[in-house]
C-alpha cells in the first residue's frame, strides 16, 4: 500500500469520500467481542474502511438485515485429497464461504518433489480462493518407506527465502522431534531462522513427550481425537484444530472439551476433504453447523473459523469485519442454519447461491503426470508366507485414520502361505513402490475393511503415495495393480478377473482434470460398486480408508513398501506372531 492508497482508505473511513462498495443495513458479526453490530460496511480498494455508521458508495448492496461475517479460513487442508486440481478446489470451496486456506501439498511433493509444489503454486493462481501453501516437512513421512522424493533441510531453505510458502507444514515425524534427531532439528531451524511458523501432527502424544514437541516451537495440532488431547495441547500453548474431514471426523467429540476459557485456542479445519463431501455437505460452513447442533453459540463457532484461524496462522490482514481488514466477506440470513448466500473476496462478489462466478484459468498438468512406475512387479510378490498361524493385522477403525493392531488366527496352506477364509474379515494388503521402479512390495493383513470379493487398488496411499491394494485373491489383486498402471493412477476395482470400476487420477496419481461434480459422480459409482459388489463395509469410505492404511505416522499399525510399522514405537514388526 502506498501513501495515496492509505490516504484514500482513511478518507473513506472518515466519510470524506465515497467508498467503492457499501453493504447497507447489515448485521455485522463482531468476532472480537462475540456480538452483532448493525450498520454499513464500507469497502475501498478491496479493504474494509469502516463499519457501523452510514456510508455512501459508488455501488451499494442493501442487505436488508442479513448477516455479514468474515470469510472462512481453513488453517490446514490438503488440496490433493479432494481428487481435483487447485482450480476446481477453489471453485468448490468459495460458494461455501471459504476465502482462504493454508494448504499442505505434501501429497504431490512426496510424489514429485518441489516440482509438485511449483505446479500447485501456479495452479492456485487459477482460482480466487486464496490458497497459501506450507512447505512439506516430512518427505518421506518416515524412514520406513520410499517416496518419490526426499526433502532435506537444505532443500527447504530456498522456498522459505523466496517467500513461496508461509511456514513448515505438519511435522509428522514426532518421534524425531521428541528425540531431537539432527536432521529434524535442522528442518525446524530452517523455519525458525526464516521467522516462519511450524504446524504440528502428534497423535496420542502425552506428558513429557508432548512438552518436548511443543518446546520445539510447534504451534498447533490437528490430530487430537479425545478431549484429553485437546486440553493437554492447549495447556502447552498450542492451538488445536478441530477436524471434520471426509473420513477423520473428530469435531463432535472435541467440542465436549471446548469452553469459554479455551475456545480462543480452538480452530475449525478439514484436513482431508473429498470433492464429493464438499458438494454434499460443504466445508467449514458444515463444521459451523455441527457446532451449532452440538449446542455451541453460533458466533463462537464463527470465531473458530475466522479470527481464531487468522491469529493462529499469523494472517493479520483478515479474519474480521473491521477497518483495515481484507474485504473477504460472507452474507447469510440466519445464524442458526448458517447457509452462505454470497461470498465476496476483496470486496468483489465471487459466489452467489452456491454458484462460483469467476472465470477459471487452468494450468497445464503435462509435467506432473506419468507417475506410476512398476515394471518389475510380479504376481508372485503378493504371496504372504507366514511362520505361524497367528499374525498381526491392521484393524480398521471407522471414521478414523487411526488403526488398531489385531492379533488374528489365520489359515495357511502346506507351504505356509496365507489362505483367504471367507468366514473371516481378513484380507491381504500390499504396498507396491511406484516412484523409482525398485520392485519393492510388502504384503500384510487387513481386518474389518469388509471386502468379500475381488480387489481394490489405489495410487493414493498416504503419505508416500505408493500403490496400495487389498483383495481376496492374488489374481484379482494383480489385475487391479496392472490396470492401475495402465490408467496412470487412480482407483481400480476388480472382480472375477475383470475391471468393474475405475477412477482415473492422472495428475501425480492423485488428482483428476475433471470438474468436481464429475469426480464426485465417478466416486459415487466407485463407492456403490465397492459396497454392493465387493462387499466393502458401509461403515468405511472405500477409497480414503484404504489410502490411510499406509499412513505410518498415525497409530497404531500401518503398512509401507518396506514393512509393517508399529507407529507407537516407530519400528518395523513381523506379520507372523510366534506362540
Amino acid at each position: 500500500m502506498n501513501k495515496e492508497q492509505l490516504k484514500k482508505l482513511i478518507d473513506v473511513a472518515a466519510g470524506r469520500v465515497p467508498a467503492d462498495v457499501v453493504f447497507k443495513q447489515a448485521k455485522i458479526i463482531d468476532v472480537y467481542q462475540g456480538t452483532v453490530l448493525e450498520g454499513d460496511v464500507a469497502v475501498v480498494d478491496g479493504v474494509i474502511a469502516g463499519i457501523g455508521g452510514e456510508y455512501e458508495g459508488k455501488v451499494t448492496h442493501d442487505l436488508q438485515g442479513k448477516y455479514v461475517a468474515p470469510g472462512l479460513i481453513d488453517p490446514h487442508i490438503h488440496v490433493e485429497s479432494s481428487y481435483v486440481t487447485p482450480e476446481q478446489f477453489g471453485r468448490l470451496l468459495v460458494p461455501h464461504g471459504t476465502t482462504t486456506v493454508l494448504a499442505d501439498p505434501h501429497e504431490i511433493v512426496n510424489v514429485l518433489g518441489l516440482k509438485g509444489l511449483d505446479y500447485m503454486i501456479e495452479a492456485a493462481k487459477g482460482t480466487v480462493l486464496d490458497i497459501q501453501y506450507m512447505l512439506p516437512s516430512c518427505v518421506p513421512a518416515t524412514n520406513m518407506e520410499n517416496a518419490g522424493a526426499v526433502l532435506t533441510a537444505e532443500d527447504m531453505v530456498q522456498p522459505m527465502q523466496d517467500q513461496l510458502v508461509e511456514g513448515l507444514a505438519e511435522f509428522m515425524d514426532f518421534p524425531g522431534v521428541i528425540n531431537a534427531q539432527d536432521a529434524v532439528l535442522e528442518k525446524l531451524l530452517v523455519a525458525k531462522n526464516a521467522g516462519k511458523r511450524i504446524d504440528g501432527h502428534a497423535p496420542m502424544v502425552f506428558e513429557k513427550e508432548l512438552n518436548a514437541y511443543a518446546a520445539a516451537g510447534i504451534d498447533n495440532d490437528h490430530e487430537s481425537s479425545t478431549v484429553q488431547e485437546l486440553q493437554d495441547r492447549i495447556s502447552r500453548g498450542m492451538y488445536v484444530f478441530l477436524r471434520e474431514g471426509s473420513v477423520t471426523q473428530n469435531l463432535r467429540t472435541l467440542l465436549k472439551g471446548v469452553t469459554a476459557r479455551n475456545i480462543h485456542r480452538c480452530v475449525l479445519a478439514a484436513d482431508d476433504l473429498q470433492a464429493a463431501s464438499i458438494l454434499k455437505v460443504g466445508h467449514l460452513d458444515n463444521s459451523i453447523r455441527i457446532c451449532i447442533q452440538e449446542g455451541l453459540d453460533p458466533i463462537s463457532a464463527i470465531q473458530m473459523a475466522t479470527i481464531n484461524a487468522a491469529q493462529c496462522c499469523q494472517l493479520s490482514d483478515r479474519g474480521a469485519v473491521a477497518p483495515g481488514k481484507k474485504a473477504d466477506l460472507i452474507v447469510f440470513s440466519d445464524l442458526e442454519t448458517f447457509a452462505v448466500e454470497e461470498t465476496y473476496i476483496d470486496g468483489e462478489l465471487v459466489a452467489k447461491q452456491g454458484n462460483y462466478l469467476p472465470e477459471i484459468h487452468t494450468t497445464s498438468t503435462k509435467d506432473v503426470q506419468s507417475s506410476v512406475h512398476i515394471d518389475k512387479f510380479q504376481r508372485e510378490q503378493l504371496v504372504l508366507n507366514l511362520t505361524a498361524n497367528k499374525a498381526r493385522a491392521i484393524e480398521v477403525v471407522p471414521q478414523e485414520a487411526l488403526t488398531k493392531e489385531a492379533i488374528v488366527t489365520v489359515q495357511r496352506n502346506e507351504a505356509g502361505e496365507f489362505v483367504y477364509d471367507p468366514k473371516q474379515d481378513i484380507t491381504k494388503i500390499a504396498v507396491i513402490e511406484r516412484h523409482h521402479n525398485t520392485g519393492n512390495v510388502f504384503v500384510g493383513l487387513l481386518k474389518d475393511y469388509g471386502l468379500k470379493k475381488g480387489a481394490i487398488a489405489l495410487s493414493i496411499a498416504h503419505d508416500s503415495h505408493n500403490l496400495i491394494v487389498t483383495g481376496t485373491n492374488d489374481e484379482d489383486m494383480t489385475k487391479a495393480v496392472e490396470a492401475l498402471k495402465e490408467l496412470g493412477g487412480g482407483v481400480v476395482l476388480v472382480a472375477d478377473g475383470k475391471v468393474i470400476g475405475q477412477l482415473a487420477l492422472p495428475v501425480a496419481g492423485l488428482m483428476s482434470e475433471l470438474t468436481g461434480e464429475e469426480v464426485a459422480q465417478q466416486e459415487a459409482v466407485i463407492n456403490q460398486i465397492a459396497h454392493e459388489e465387493l462387499g466393502i463395509s458401509k461403515a468405511v469410505d472405500p477409497i480414503m480408508t484404504l489410502g490411510f492404511m499406509s499412513l505410518a505416522v498415525i497409530p497404531s499399525l500401518k503398512i509401507t513398501d518396506v514393512g509393517l510399522v508399529d507407529v507407537t514405537k516407530f519400528v518395523i514388526v513381523p506379520v507372523s506372531v510366534e506362540e
